[in-house]
């Protein structure tokens, strides 16, 4: 199975193309990826294609599919965070960025499943908004910032450009976020050897975990 350290590589192969600076397009490439798959990496269709081939239904795929990529989130969670002191600056943005790209393909393969076109731009734009979670989605309407929910975004009569750039930059401000806590979190793990590891672990699966159920919600099945 492809790692989140694979995922990671896989984007770093292709930023040249990306233009500096240009956030909501890197994200954009990450959410392509992350569904489209490149490589040895298998795409959102064929990661559920296997999870419903070996479950035989859709819901129990559902239920394999965030089980996977929780495991791998807090896989990659570990690895990247056992490093030392000196490489926290570096380790923390790499981490993120491969626990989005994870989520993103998780979300996607939801989506798939419960009968979404996941090559259709608003679905895309929905997968992107579950990055943010249920919590700060939930702000994000209230507060005007979004005009309403993943799935109401997802089934939107037009798609609309303007609200990509709109949704890559929460997301981006989240993903920016979660660098500052775990610097906070992880100085003190990291000087007693594996703690750190631990510790990274731990929070990205559970924040893959709860991304899952964010887009269980919103993609509600549109199969008979």
């Amino acid at each position: 199975m492809a790692t989140a350290k694979d995922f990671g590589k896989q984007l770093l192969a292709q930023a040249p193309q990306l233009a500096p600076g240009a956030s909501a397009m890197v994200l954009r490439k990450a959410l392509d990826l992350a569904i489209d798959g490149a490589g040895r990496i298998p795409g959102a269709k064929a990661t559920a294609a296997a999870a419903l081939q070996k479950q035989g239904a859709v819901e129990p795929a559902v239920n394999m599919i965030v089980k996977q990529h929780v495991a791998m989130a807090g896989a990659q969670g570990f690895v990247t965070n056992l490093g030392g002191l000196a490489t926290l600056a570096v380790s923390i943005p790499a981490n993120v960025t491969g626990v989005a790209i994870v989520q993103c393909r998780m979300v996607a393969a939801i989506a798939h499943l419960r009968g979404y076109d996941i090559e259709d731009p608003r679905v895309r734009s929905a997968i992107l908004m579950c990055l943010l979670g249920e919590n700060l989605a939930q702000e994000a309407v209230q507060r005007q910032e979004l005009p309403s929910s993943a799935l109401a975004i997802a089934t939107a009569p037009v798609h609309d450009p303007a609200l990509d750039s709109t949704i890559a930059e929460k997301v981006l401000g989240t993903l920016m976020g979660q660098v500052g806590g775990k610097r906070v979190s992880l100085l003190a793990g990291k000087k007693i050897p594996g703690v750190g590891g631990a510790i990274g672990a731990g929070t990205d699966g559970w924040a893959t975990w709860g991304t899952g159920s964010f887009a269980r919600k919103q993609f509600v099945t549109r199969r008979r």
